[in-house]
């Protein structure tokens, strides 16, 4: 199988492949694509034709074989399309732009450059045809192939119908710390906006094993409510029942609290009820708004390291807690040389979804050679999800540049993209 970006016949050499394997006696078959000549400008927010502007669309290559004596392109025709794409182009720009205007093409004329169109990592040059070659001049990096070249008034519709690389994170490379376990709602969110999550795992997740633990979960007739603050609490709390060899009906028949959205939907995917989220996603919520009467208990399924916060909260209303830790976190999976290529590479911003995973990332930079977290980031804008993570961060060296509004990732992610999208947010 010979699989090929586009279309095969357009460009591709196809038929060439197809005519060695028709001269051999194999059978082929072939599945056509969507050119780049299409799909390309559609990205980029260009509609090839256009009613009243271009009925005419022409499609050429703008890289000929080497040798030739003299070029096969007829740049009358050329320059007389409406529309003209040319692929394979943009290391000839000048000799393109100069043919195209000894042919009579207007100066004026729009023209596009796309480069790795479609994917998040697209860029879009626009000028005219008297104005493009001092605009990649102008330009911090050089535009290099793959890309395109789009030709013709059609090319001032971008303004209008940008669509894919309009978001204010597109292209951009985010940085993702959570867990590999907990990375991929991030980061699919990321890439929704097209921007690029590059993750690193801060830290690991690792289920406790204690006769504390397993006396709790063992005797879950002893509380009237059991207390999840994330959702690898939950998820945990359910395995080790199972292990335990304790039916679900034993969790189930105790009332169920949770902070955040994230971790009521771990619970009733679990087939647990939730009878109660607080509407602020911190422990000290949860402490103030939690249904309990003096003299019950609460069990608390937490991290290792989570605060006392909601513990000392429940008992200073004279409810009874049990605080046990379920999980505990070490330093994840991203390593020193993973981190030094990252910051080689660069990053538009880092986020950071606990104070934990500060505090590991904190670590590995230090064990990277740096002095800490703010150097190895450098001007990346930092990203928390809430207030108890911002100052973890702060405490840590970062400058803190985004606070989600709602502790969540979706609010993370709206937090940065329109951080991004202010004047003056783009870095």
């Amino acid at each position: 199988m010979r699989l090929k970006g586009g279309d095969p016949f357009l460009f591709g050499r196809g038929g060439e492949e197809a005519e060695a394997l028709w001269a051999s006696g194999i059978a082929f078959e072939v599945v056509p694509g969507v050119s780049s000549a299409l799909a390309v400008p559609a990205y980029a927010g260009i509609p090839v034709t256009q009613r009243g502007l271009a009925s005419t669309l022409t499609i050429a290559t703008g890289h000929e074989e080497p040798g030739k004596a003299e070029s096969a392109l007829d740049w009358p025709a050329l320059a007389a399309a409406d529309t003209l794409v040319l692929l394979m182009g943009v290391g000839n720009l000048a000799e393109i732009v100069g043919s195209l205007r000894a042919a009579g093409r207007a100066a004026e004329t729009p023209i596009a450059l796309i480069r790795w169109g479609t994917r998040p990592e697209q860029e879009v040059v626009t000028g005219t045809l008297a104005t493009i070659e001092a605009v990649l001049v102008a330009r911090s990096r050089p535009l290099r192939p793959p890309a395109i070249i789009v030709v013709g008034d059609v090319v001032a519709l971008r303004e209008r119908l940008r669509w894919f690389d309009a978001d204010p994170l597109f292209g951009r490379r985010i940085l993702v710390t959570r867990s590999r376990e907990q990375a991929s709602e991030l980061s699919d969110r990321l890439r929704a906006v097209g921007a690029i999550p590059v993750e690193l795992p801060a830290l690991a997740i690792v289920p406790a094993s204690s006769p504390a633990l397993d006396d709790a979960l063992t005797h879950l007739d002893r509380y009237a409510w059991v207390a999840f603050s994330s959702s690898s609490g939950v998820a945990l709390t359910v395995a080790r029942l199972a292990t335990l060899g304790r039916p679900l009906s034993d969790l189930a028949a105790c009332k169920i609290a949770v902070i955040g959205p994230a971790t009521a939907r771990e619970a009733e995917r679990a087939g647990l009820t939730v009878g109660y989220r607080p509407e602020e996603y911190v422990a000290e919520a949860l402490a103030a708004g939690l249904p309990a009467r003096p003299g019950e208990r609460v069990l608390l399924a937490l991290a290792a390291a989570a605060r006392p916060a909601l513990r000392e909260g429940l008992l200073a209303r004279g409810i009874a807690a049990d605080q046990i830790a379920v999980y505990t976190t070490v330093p994840g999976e991203g390593d020193v040389a993973t981190l030094k290529a990252v910051v080689q590479e660069g990053i538009a911003a880092a986020t950071f979804a606990s104070s934990l995973t500060v505090q590991h990332f904190a670590d590995l930079t230090r064990h990277a050679g740096y002095a800490g977290p703010a150097e190895a980031l450098g001007e990346a804008v930092i990203a928390c999800i809430g207030p108890i993570t911002a100052t973890a961060a702060r405490e840590a060296g970062l400058r803190v540049d985004v606070v989600a509004a709602e502790h969540t990732i979706p609010a993370l992610v709206a937090a940065l993209r329109r951080h991004f999208a202010e004047p003056g947010g783009d870095v």
